[in-house]
């Protein structure tokens, strides 16, 4: 299982148009989250096909766009 699996099995089951979840509650799924993801929002950036970026498959395969506030650390997650 890769690590950010939980994240996106958790997405898909709920299946709501949009998805608000705390970096603290993304972190306990997946066992913890680099410091880049509180400090730039480049990390929650949905691009595709580019090994660096293996988080944003896990919401993209599950159906969503990551929509990150740095400053409450929250993510939203919007069906895309």
């Amino acid at each position: 299982m890769a690590k950010y699996d939980p994240l996106r099995d958790h997405l898909k089951a709920d299946g709501s148009p949009l998805i608000t979840l705390s970096f603290t509650t993304i972190a306990g799924m997946v066992g913890g989250l680099p410091e880049s993801a509180s400090d730039y929002r480049s990390w929650w950036s949905n691009q595709r096909g580019s090994s660096r970026y293996v988080q944003a498959r896990a919401w993209r395969e599950a159906g969503y766009l990551a929509d990150p506030d740095l400053m409450n650390q929250l993510v939203q997650f919007r069906r895309g």
